[in-house]
C-alpha cells in the first residue's frame, strides 16, 4: 500500500504565477504527445492502402451473430486485398481484426486508452495506441478507402456521424459508408429521413452518402461498385484535403 507524500507540491500549493508556468509547461508537453500520435500513425499506416475501417460495439460477445458476421466481412475484405482497420479492442473490433488476421492482408488495430472496456485483442499485425480520441479518429478517416459500420453504441454512432459530416462538408474524401444490418439501423435511417430530411436539416442527396446491406457479399459489392471508375488511391485534390483533417 502506497501513501501520498505530503511534501511533494501540487499545482494548488504553488503561488499563482508558478501555477501558470507549470500549467503552460504541461500543455506544451501535451501538444508534443499529440504530435507524436499523428507522426506514428502516418509512419505505420500510410503504406497500407487500400484499407477499410470497421466500427462496432466493444461489448459484442464472440457467440453473437453480429460478431460472427463481422469476422466473415473482415475475412472477405482481406481476401479481396483490403487491409482492415478496427479499434483494436474487444467485441466487433476483435471480430474485424480476427477475420482480417486469418486472411492475407494486414489487420490493423487503433487502440485507445480507456478506464474500462478497452483492451487490445491478439489479432493485430499493426497496432497503435492512442490517448486522444480525435487523433485516433483522424487515423480512421485518413487512411480508409471505405467505412463498414456494424451495430454499436455511442462510440460507433460518433464514428458514423463524424464520417458522414466530413464527407457532407467536403472536409473528407468521398468514400463508401456501408451500414450492416437492416434490423439494427433501419429505425435510425427512418428517423434521419423523417426528421433530419423532413425538417430541412439535411439535403435529399445526403441520404446517398451511405448504403444499408446485410451480407459480406453486399459489402464488397458496394465498395467495388463505388470504385469502378476511380482509383483507390486518393487524387491530388483529395490528398490535399486529407492534409487538413
Amino acid at each position: 500500500m502506497t501513501t501520498k507524500n505530503k511534501n511533494i507540491p501540487t499545482l494548488r500549493h504553488l503561488p499563482s504565477k508558478e501555477q501558470s508556468t507549470a500549467v503552460k509547461a504541461r500543455e506544451s508537453w501535451h501538444v508534443l504527445g499529440i504530435m507524436a500520435e499523428f507522426i506514428e500513425a502516418t509512419e505505420k499506416l500510410s503504406a497500407i492502402r487500400p484499407s477499410v475501417s470497421i466500427f462496432g460495439s466493444a461489448r459484442t460477445k464472440p457467440e453473437h451473430p453480429y460478431y460472427q458476421l463481422t469476422e466473415k466481412i473482415a475475412r472477405a475484405l482481406s481476401d479481396s486485398g483490403f487491409a482492415v482497420i478496427s479499434g483494436g479492442g474487444p467485441g466487433i473490433m476483435e471480430a474485424a481484426n480476427k477475420g482480417a488476421h486469418a486472411g492475407p492482408s494486414p489487420s490493423v488495430g487503433l487502440n485507445i486508452e480507456l478506464p474500462f472496456e478497452q483492451h487490445g485483442n491478439p489479432y493485430q499485425n499493426i497496432s497503435l495506441t492512442f490517448r486522444h480520441f480525435f487523433a485516433r479518429k483522424v487515423a480512421f478517416a485518413k487512411y480508409a478507402s471505405a467505412y463498414v459500420v456494424m451495430p454499436g453504441g455511442f462510440g460507433t454512432l460518433d464514428e458514423l456521424f463524424e464520417a458522414l459530416t466530413l464527407i457532407q462538408t467536403s472536409k473528407g474524401r468521398r468514400i463508401p459508408v456501408v451500414l450492416v444490418g437492416h434490423a439494427f439501423w433501419g429505425g435510425l435511417i427512418d428517423w434521419i429521413r423523417g426528421h433530419l430530411l423532413g425538417e430541412g436539416m439535411i439535403s435529399e442527396t445526403d441520404l446517398d452518402l451511405f448504403e444499408l446491406v446485410e451480407t459480406p457479399e453486399e459489402v464488397l459489392a458496394c465498395i467495388f461498385r463505388f470504385y469502378e471508375k476511380r482509383s483507390f488511391r486518393p487524387s491530388d485534390d483529395e490528398s490535399e484535403m486529407l492534409l487538413d483533417l
